[in-house]
């Protein structure tokens, strides 16, 4: 599709130095997560916003720990939203610049987050920028949420403001570190906790307790069972769901037999499974290992989910966003799956908007990572595309 004039009015807007200093801007604020520290990222994301005379709002979820909503009005009809997260992974070693200098250097910026994803939330307010002074049928909201990289707290509470009562989205575009390419599909995730309860003695009498530890290890073998069985069911774009076991602590000493042990799983989703399911399944398998005859007590705990979703690809909204991405100079890729998972995920489950996830960066070679970087050229081509997915859906 070729561009008419006035798409090329609002790309032409789109300011490269200004998306450089913006992206430069959000990595030098910190933002660790754990513990928590948004608030820097907060503060310079509002600044930017109100500088390019953005409506800002933020509400409050923790002391500290603010999401932050920046909108361009248009007309009474459902808007677009364009979703990001203000917290990074902890920076970890083996830096060889700094992580939170926002070098810019042979056509990147460098840095904690800037491919996860402080790169996405710069391009979405550039191209929220570029659209002022355009007709809307409704409004674009660029919202960023803290704690996506933990336990969703801003997400949540953002879905359940009260708000969106009267908030109506056409879509939601999800601006992750995709490689410019377009998702339709991702996995969710949820953190499960078995804590196996026994009874200390000594180890020289270790039938006079009941060892907490060997429970755990059943339920361990069990674990990988269930991960085994799930390989056989795999998604079309996403794979199979699967488990993973992260954590194991438990014991006070080599001489003592372990009174408690703690076991930390990692179940990634399927679209369409339901968390409290999962949840259900591990129970009535780990009932079924019968550690009670061992003297042996266990509880169960999910402390954090993230649904999966799956948007039909001949939906408005992929069909409008791959043409964008096409004509916003975007690589020549197919539509895919995200074996990640994203907040994008709580907005197709709980408010029924159709989402994709398209951002620059990389989640498989840069996120997470040391000396994470970003080119420059996608951040243009990221704004280019929100820009023109905007202009088309509304």
């Amino acid at each position: 599709m070729s561009l008419t004039p006035a798409e090329q009015k609002v790309l032409d807007r789109i300011d490269e130095d200004l998306l450089v200093q913006i992206t430069q801007d959000l990595v030098r604020a910190p933002g660790q997560n754990p513990p928590g520290e948004e608030a820097a990222t907060v503060a310079a994301l509002t600044a930017a916003g109100r500088q390019l005379g953005l409506d800002v709002g933020t509400s409050v979820v923790e002391p500290g720990r603010d999401n932050v909503s920046i909108t361009l009005a248009g007309g009474n009809d459902p808007g677009l939203l364009l979703l990001g997260h203000t917290d990074v992974v902890p920076v970890g070693d083996g830096w060889t610049v700094d992580p939170y200098g926002g070098l810019l250097r042979d056509g990147r910026i460098y840095g904690r987050g800037a491919s996860d994803m402080k790169g996405g939330l710069a391009a979405a307010l550039v191209a929220l920028a570029a659209l002022r002074g355009t007709t809307l049928s409704g409004p674009v909201e660029l919202a960023a949420v803290v704690d996506e990289e933990e336990t969703g707290k801003g997400i949540r509470a953002y879905i359940a403001a009260d708000q969106h009562e009267f908030r109506r989205y056409a879509g939601c575009i999800t601006a992750e570190p995709t490689d410019l390419q377009t998702i339709v599909a991702a996995r969710g995730d949820s953190y499960l906790q078995v804590a196996v309860h026994g009874r200390a003695s000594h180890a020289g009498n270790p039938d006079g307790g009941a060892n907490a530890i060997y429970g755990a290890a059943a339920v361990v073998a069990e674990i990988e069972r269930l991960h085994k069985e799930l390989a056989a069911a795999p998604h079309p774009l996403l794979g199979p769901a699967t488990w993973s076991v992260g954590q194991i602590n438990g014991g006070t000493g080599g001489s003592i037999v372990p009174a408690d042990c703690v076991i930390v799983a990692d179940r990634r989703l399927l679209p369409g499974e339901s968390p409290v399911e999962v949840l259900a399944d591990l129970d009535r398998r780990i009932a079924a290992l019968h550690l009670e005859d061992r003297g042996l007590s266990v509880e169960l705990a999910m402390p954090m989910e993230m649904p999966a979703f799956e948007t039909p690809e001949d939906a408005d909204l992929v069909r409008i966003t791959e043409a964008a991405r096409f004509d916003a100079g975007g690589p020549p890729l197919p539509l895919a799956g995200w074996t990640a998972a994203c907040d994008g995920g709580y907005i197709a489950r709980d408010l029924g908007v159709p989402v994709v996830v398209l951002g620059p960066g990389s989640v498989t070679t840069q996120a997470h990572r040391a000396d994470e970087s970003v080119a420059v050229a996608e951040l243009v081509t990221a704004a280019r595309a929100y820009a023109l997915i905007a202009l088309r859906l509304l």
